[in-house]
């Protein structure tokens, strides 16, 4: 006889498991299914373990940069296996931390990969190949996304990696091609650079991390360049040649000339899969487009009492914004009526080195939508704090419309700037105006008051420059 639930999440990424956090609250009955690991890619994978590497390589761009500071630090070297040792042990940590909340919050755990049959009806199978039968009134499918990788070079793990491949490397690449400039291509081109790899980045648009601001892609570009790598935009990549010694890549520039290059190793960056396959989604006739399944505001999909959260739909593919959705997803079916998404209030963040974050529209998608903008910008440089940390690179530009005053856009490239576009955020998720921003206080001496200069820059009115 099968088991019965009120709600069951396929899949405990950080939209998964999040969900099924917040249906037990509510007093749900809660079965979640993994295929793998409890956190799923983000935690194990993704978003946690690579900032445990990133970190690892800041430490060791410091540790040989120790004389800026005053101190002395000779003999420098990095401990590869040591670091992804770090990295993974991180990852562990937080595993066993959403095992046990599971646990906490009485959430049944089926292990296995889980199918839909019918409506409300879902299968799960274990690695013994034990087939379990569940029902609930409702579902959550949370199965996230995988890399994509080149048609004419599939991704094996000793030449041509994926982000996993990257994050447990076996050997330091001498010569890394990152193929792909957005979020994931920009973080290992910097990790990788920062720990001594001679470094190319290829990227088919005209500037690298196109979605951010023009303006930030420019400032990354040059800073990236100054620590020693090659950026190359507008260009793509026709051909690899992978042998056991290495890859020669024939790279299209933007003049359609073709060059070849050899590299030890390639990293392919170039976006995702949802995991929509073997789902049993067609049998139920979910409305999916380009494999990413289909979803209202509350997350619902064209079926009733099926919802979906995360990579597995709609774009911006972010953590934060399956939790997000999977707290969404849950309040609907409790009848809480939620607020549905604005994804122009999701911030998004890389975490290479300089760091990048914003939030909102950029200057141009906002004159684009016709708007009136009055723009602000505040170097580091004229930041007490940055200049005392020794990280003066970067700045903080603002969008605002002109005849209202409503903040449009935050744009920020910077030492820490990943934790300071939560208060812009903040700030928009409450419509809040030039006005009330002006008005802040902002601590000093903090890296934040240039926050507070970029505001008043867009009125003319910036204090230190």
């Amino acid at each position: 006889m099968a088991e019965a639930y009120d709600v069951i999440v396929l899949g405990s990424g950080p939209g998964g498991y999040v969900a099924a956090i917040r249906a037990s609250q509510l007093g749900l009955k809660t079965a979640i299914v993994e295929r793998e690991l409890l956190g799923g890619i983000c935690l194990n994978w993704g978003c946690i373990p690579t900032k445990a590497l990133l970190r690892s390589a800041e430490i060791f761009h410091y540790m040989q940069h120790a004389k800026d500071y005053g101190l002395a630090a000779e003999k420098i070297t990095a401990d590869l296996d040591a670091v992804v040792k770090r990295s993974r042990g991180v990852a562990k940590q937080l595993n066993q931390g959403v095992t046990h909340l599971m646990k906490k919050n009485k959430i049944a755990v089926h292990m296995g990969s889980g199918k839909l049959t019918g409506k409300g009806k879902l299968t799960v199978t274990d690695k013994d190949g034990k087939a379990t039968e569940l029902t609930a009134k409702n579902i959550i499918v949370a199965t996230g996304a995988r890399a994509r990788d080149l048609p004419f070079a599939k991704a094996d793990g000793k030449r041509v990696w994926t982000y996993r491949h990257a994050m447990t490397p076996t050997e330091m690449p001498s010569k890394l091609l990152v193929i792909g400039s957005g979020a994931i291509g920009i973080e290992f081109a910097s990790f990788y650079n920062d720990m001594g790899s001679d470094v190319t980045v290829v990227e088919m648009l005209d500037r690298i991390v196109p979605v951010e601001d023009a303006d930030i892609s420019a400032h990354l570009e040059k800073a990236l360049k100054k620590q020693g790598m090659t950026i190359l935009t507008k260009a793509g990549v026709d051909k690899l040649d992978v042998t056991d010694k290495g890859v020669t890549a024939a790279i299209k520039d933007k003049d359609g000339k073709v060059t070849t290059s050899e590299f030890s190793h390639v990293i392919v960056a170039i976006g995702i899969v949802p995991n929509t396959e073997d789902l049993g989604l067609e049998a139920l006739g979910v409305k999916t487009e380009r494999g990413h399944i289909v979803t209202d505001g509350a997350c619902k999909t064209s079926v009733d009492g099926l919802y979906a959260i995360g990579d597995v739909t709609q774009p911006p593919w972010l953590a934060h914004k399956a939790s997000h959705e999977g707290v969404i997803a849950v309040e609907a079916i409790a009848g809480k009526h939620p607020h549905a998404m604005d994804p122009r209030n999701i911030p998004g963040c890389t975490y290479c080195h300089p760091q990048i974050a914003s939030v909102g529209l950029t200057e141009a998608k906002a004159k684009e939508a016709g708007y009136d903008v009055k723009v602000g910008n505040f170097p580091f440089i004229g930041n007490g704090k940055a200049i005392a940390l020794g990280e003066p690179e970067g700045f903080v530009k603002t969008v605002f419309d002109a005849k209202t005053g409503e903040l449009l856009g935050a744009h920020m490239i910077g030492a820490e700037v990943t934790e300071l576009i939560q208060g812009y955020t903040i700030g928009k998720t409450l419509e809040t105006t030039e006005a009330e921003l002006m008005e802040t206080v902002f601590p000093h001496p903090t890296i934040s008051e240039t926050m507070h200069e970029a505001v008043l820059s867009a009125y003319g009115r910036a204090l230190h420059i």
